[in-house]
């Protein structure tokens, strides 16, 4: 039993009650959000370009939780967003994209259109979640363009006219619309008013899917089948100008 001033001085120091270590070296944890009006996106790369200035030789940064999880996603997501995109202009019909892309608003379908604005009247930032339900509005809004153009294009294969297709499709499946599309906006609505852990993000998706699918089931609505209209009578007229040149060069 030897006295453990013999081997050594004891004194009191201050230090750190907790040691913070991150991929088993020494660190510091800091904790901040985007100033108002600037995307979390910004405000990382931000500190990504003070860090690089004013660090000293042998220290580095790194991102953890949400901000880690952006920065692994967010190139992802700027991959995926073609896609749907590609699908919506590939594969649907012209009448469909038009009622959904309106005259010089081409490229900003009603769903957007009507999402965006409510997100910039309760001042949130276009961050990942809002691009999130972005791209689910793209296949949000084309639902009742999708239901209105089938029925209106079935309804033409059996005789009637096109005016008279797109009047009876809308008519059927006005209430099918409407209910569907209202019952999805009421669901969407615990999302908007959300609180407690993860409500930012469940606010920013609600809000974008919420005025979004409001926006798609009042506006779409009248101009599906306008659009269908001109773009079948359109179609109809080059298909018949396309047999009678094939009858020319026949008899030619």
């Amino acid at each position: 039993m030897v006295p453990l001033g013999t081997l050594l001085d004891v004194r009191q120091v201050q230090g750190p009650e907790l040691i913070t270590r991150y991929n088993l070296y020494p660190a510091a944890s800091i904790f901040g959000s985007a100033a108002p009006g600037f995307s979390s996106g910004q405000a990382i790369k931000m500190m990504e370009q003070m860090a690089d200035q004013t660090l000293p030789e042998g220290m580095a940064y790194d991102w953890t939780s949400t901000s880690y999880q952006e920065k692994q996603v967010g190139t992802r997501l700027t991959s995926s967003m073609p896609l749907p995109l590609f699908w919506f202009i590939w594969c649907w019909p012209l009448s469909m994209r038009a009622g959904l892309h309106p005259g010089s608003d081409a490229g900003c379908p009603y769903g957007p259109r009507g999402g965006l604005p409510l997100l910039i009247i309760r001042d949130y930032e276009n961050d990942l979640y809002t691009q999130v339900g972005l791209i689910l509005m793209i296949a949000l809004s084309s639902k009742n363009a999708i239901l209105i153009v089938e029925f209106a294009r079935d309804l033409r294969r059996e005789g009637m006219s096109i005016t008279e297709a797109a009047i009876e499709a809308t008519r059927r499946r006005f209430r099918p619309i409407v209910m569907t599309s209202f019952a999805f906006i009421m669901g969407v609505v615990p999302l908007l008013i959300a609180f407690g852990p993860g409500a930012a993000s469940q606010r920013a998706i609600g809000t974008v899917v919420f005025g979004g699918m409001l926006s798609s089931t009042l506006v779409a609505i009248p101009f599906v089948p306008v659009f269908y209209v001109a773009t079948q009578s359109v179609s109809e007229r080059l298909r018949k100008l396309r047999n009678q040149n094939s009858l020319i060069s026949l008899f030619v």
